[in-house]
């Protein structure tokens, strides 16, 4: 894979000029992801807009829902060119798979790509406290690792972890298994308000395939310098 694709820009940004502004002056970055407010404020669009300017848009909308309604959103993914997107695993092994059907089949009578799919296991924002009031009485780790070999058996492609998980993630599903990693901070940036931090260099030693990075170098400076340097981190 080139180095260059490891790299997911986070847009966290609130409309569709600033994020086209920094997807064309990140000019060597190649995978964007839009969220939740981003979406909801510019919709599909955007995705195209992205799409033309020969980007990859990682749709992380965690798509929640009976199988036969993320089955569809998925097929919208598709055309959309989407080329990864995120849904819960909580949703179960019938949505993931129906999920992992739409998009061999959308792909398939359209011609676009299958975007990869990744499933959301438990929110790093979730502790274990949190875990036992919504009746989940296992630790934040097996229950990581639970939901992971769901997605994997389910036709999944990865998941979404924290960095401090790759490791048993890669050895409970294997090395084929992607792990996209957010909580990633360069040594040269400020912490913010991330707690669980890994640099980019210590992560993609882990076995993170791909890092989602977005302050340290949408808020640099130079946001394409502050790229450049994350990049010269990971291929050292």
């Amino acid at each position: 894979m080139d180095p260059r694709e490891k790299i997911i820009i986070a847009l966290d940004v609130g409309t569709k000029r600033e994020a086209l502004a920094l997807a064309g002056e990140l000019g060597e970055a190649r995978v964007f992801k839009v969220g939740m407010e981003l979406f909801t404020a510019e919709g599909p669009a955007l995705l195209e807009e992205t799409v033309r300017l020969g980007k990859r848009p990682f749709l992380d909308l965690k798509y929640h829902d009976i199988p036969n309604t993320v089955a569809g959103a998925v097929r919208s993914a598709v055309r959309a060119g989407v080329s990864m997107l995120t849904l819960h695993t909580s949703g179960g092994r019938e949505m993931m798979a129906a999920a992992a059907q739409a998009a061999r089949e959308e792909s398939a009578r359209t011609g676009k790509d299958r975007p990869l799919l990744l499933g959301v296991t438990v929110l790093t924002s979730l502790k274990e406290e949190e875990l036992r009031r919504v009746g989940i009485d296992h630790s934040v780790a097996d229950q990581v690792l639970r939901l992971a070999a769901l997605a994997r058996d389910s036709g999944l492609d990865g998941v979404v972890s924290s960095p401090h998980e790759i490791e048993i993630i890669k050895k409970e599903c294997g090395g084929e298994f992607l792990v996209v990693t957010p909580g990633i901070r360069p040594a040269w940036a400020a912490a913010q308000d991330q707690k669980r931090i890994m640099t980019p260099a210590e992560a993609i030693g882990k076995g993170a395939d791909y890092l989602v990075i977005g302050r340290p170098i949408t808020a640099a400076p130079s946001p394409h310098q502050a790229f450049l340097k994350v990049l010269a981190d990971i291929i050292k």
